[in-house]
């Protein structure tokens, strides 16, 4: 079979190629957009699909260089930890400490769950962690990230099964808020607005003012904590006698970093800036490790990965119900962060918060919910989850 090679120049033409292809369905199919899918996971597999034609057909098959990948991997896991403020979450509270021990919990009974199936299905429990928190609370990002560790321990096609794991939970994760719904109606919290909008809203796109010396001043931010970082990641691997993803010591030098500004004052941090470089590195990164998947590998796994993905919803919904929604309060802000909490527990952030739009629309909003979802969600778990699932590979491999 004839094999096409593409150097780091080409794939990442085609990266931004396919994440503009994405972007265009995702504004012309509106199922996407009520499921947030992100653009570079719809362009990326519209490519991936492509690829796994011309393998199946004997034609060629395409591969990359993954050098950039990797490179915006690590800048865009940076500029999340540039978001984390100690003090805010100190602040924040009992509320939201409980939330994110529950997330840590959740984490673990995901892979707990996720390799024991595998196991017992007779396949390699590392599989299993790619069908748990790697894609479940990790979404796809974590999953095209830590993908590649999955293989390097063994489990040939790890990437490909996270990848394709976290894309079944971006959709479970947007179901609208139905589990919250129930919460509310059985336990008579709140009544139906009169003039509830069963349908979602295109949200405006951000605008800021800048200057383009804060954008020099966050790339150098960036570009010092990844430098730092490197050694942060190595010296972290030789404590504690496993590997951990590339991008967690930057992320940790980004938090010091962030919160060190924000004791001193002495100059004004770039937040702007930085944010919209992390959704440019999000994006270019997601659809390049998108369309290399090698969806070939899937057809030995699709039922051991049926049953462990159906466990895994099993897990979250009686999770939710039964756990979350008791120990959050059994009130309208519990039912609200339950929606929350299954829309980044098997999905993304982005879940999370369309989820509770779509029950505000019918029952009110939640200042609280809004505060503590993103906070944990988007900030905090990335955290832990690498951390858990670092020391869980080098357990089972």
């Amino acid at each position: 079979m004839r094999e096409i090679q593409l150097n780091m120049y080409h794939a990442l033409a085609l990266g931004a190629v396919m994440y503009w292809l994405g972007a265009a369905l995702t504004r012309k199919l509106p199922a996407l957009r009520r499921f947030c899918v992100p653009a570079p996971l719809v362009g990326g597999l519209c490519f991936a699909l492509f690829n796994t034609l011309l393998y199946a057909s004997g034609l060629a098959v395409i591969t990359f260089d993954e050098t950039l990948e990797t490179v915006f991997m690590i800048l865009f896991f940076t500029t999340v930890g540039f978001t984390v403020s100690i003090p805010m979450l100190v602040k924040s509270g009992r509320s939201v400490m409980l939330l994110l021990a529950l997330s840590i919990v959740i984490i673990l009974l995901q892979n707990a769950v996720g390799s024991g199936v595998m196991a017992l299905m007779g396949k390699n429990p590392l599989y299993g962690l790619g069908c748990g928190s790697i894609s479940m609370i990790g979404g796809p990002r974590t999953a095209a990230a830590i993908g590649p560790d999955l293989d390097a321990a063994g489990a040939v096609g790890g990437t490909t099964v996270a990848v394709a794991a976290a894309t079944f939970g971006l959709i479970f994760g947007s179901v609208r808020g139905p589990i919250a719904r129930h919460l509310i109606v059985k336990n008579h919290l709140r009544e139906e607005l009169p003039e509830s909008r069963e349908h979602e809203e295109d949200a405006d796109d951000a605008h800021f003012t800048t200057h383009s010396n804060r954008f020099v001043l966050g790339f150098l931010m960036l570009a010092f904590c990844v430098g730092l970082g490197s050694y942060v990641t190595t010296g972290l691997t030789k404590l504690c006698g496993f590997n951990f993803p590339a991008y967690i010591g930057p992320m940790l030098v980004a938090v010091a970093v962030r919160n060190l500004i924000d004791h001193t004052g002495r100059i004004e941090f770039p937040a702007a800036e930085i944010s919209t470089m992390g959704n440019m590195f999000l994006a270019i990164f997601l659809s390049m490790a998108l369309y290399g998947l090698k969806l070939w590998q899937l057809v030995d796994l699709a039922l051991p990965m049926l049953v462990c993905l159906a466990a895994e919803v099993l897990l979250m919904v009686f999770f939710s119900i039964l756990v979350l929604f008791p120990l959050m309060g059994r009130n309208y802000d519990a039912a609200m962060i339950t929606a929350g909490f299954i829309g980044f527990g098997m999905g993304a952030t982005s879940n999370a918060m369309a989820n509770m739009q779509a029950v505000a629309r019918r029952y009110g909003p939640s200042p609280s919910a809004y505060f503590m979802i993103p906070m944990v969600g988007g900030l905090f778990n990335d955290f832990f989850n690498a951390a858990i699932i670092a020391l869980s590979i080098g357990l089972l491999s």
